[in-house]
């Protein structure tokens, strides 16, 4: 489905990820945007791969795999309607660090990182508001990933002789 700029930045207000930024900022952002639609079983990413855009899901769910040898991809993680894609992109990292896989019929807003740097390189301001962002993101699969280590390890790693968990476990 095409859609306009005044449309994607309405979208833009009503995702997670972009919620809050001022109406400028948001202006801002959906003229730089593009929407995609994935059908279920595509591969938006591939572990290893360069890509160029920063995907805020708008639509459906994905899945988060690592590869691990002789074991194939490894489901780590399930993003939805808000979270991103991609933020390695941002990050001028050399590749992507995990492959993502529709799960379902996915939508996303896209936005290409080379210009995505320019604008945050030329506005400070907008440029802090979406680091936040993606470092409040990474903090959250952070928390995910150790939430999920605690549940397949077990807390008796951590109290294995009645001891109280540190306070951060609890």
């Amino acid at each position: 489905m095409a859609m306009n700029t005044q449309q994607i930045q309405q979208a833009l207000i009503e995702l997670r990820f972009t919620a809050g930024l001022s109406e400028e900022d948001q202006q801002r952002l959906a003229e730089i945007a593009a929407v995609q639609d994935f059908p279920k079983g595509a591969v938006l990413i591939s572990e290893g791969s360069e890509h160029r855009d920063l995907h805020i899901i708008r639509t459906g769910r994905v899945e988060v795999c690592l590869s691990i040898p002789a074991r194939g991809c490894l489901p780590v993680l399930t993003l939805e309607p808000g979270d991103i894609v991609g933020w390695s992109s941002i990050l001028k990292l050399a590749g992507s660090m995990a492959t993502v896989i529709t799960l379902e019929e996915t939508q996303t807003i896209s936005l290409e990182t080379n210009r995505l740097r320019i604008l945050c390189d030329q506005d400070h301001d907008i440029g802090y508001r979406i680091m936040e962002r993606i470092a409040q993101a990474l903090s959250q699969r952070l928390i995910a990933t150790r939430l999920q280590m605690l549940d397949i390890y077990g807390l008796e790693l951590f109290d294995t002789e009645g001891q109280d968990l540190p306070g951060d476990l609890k």
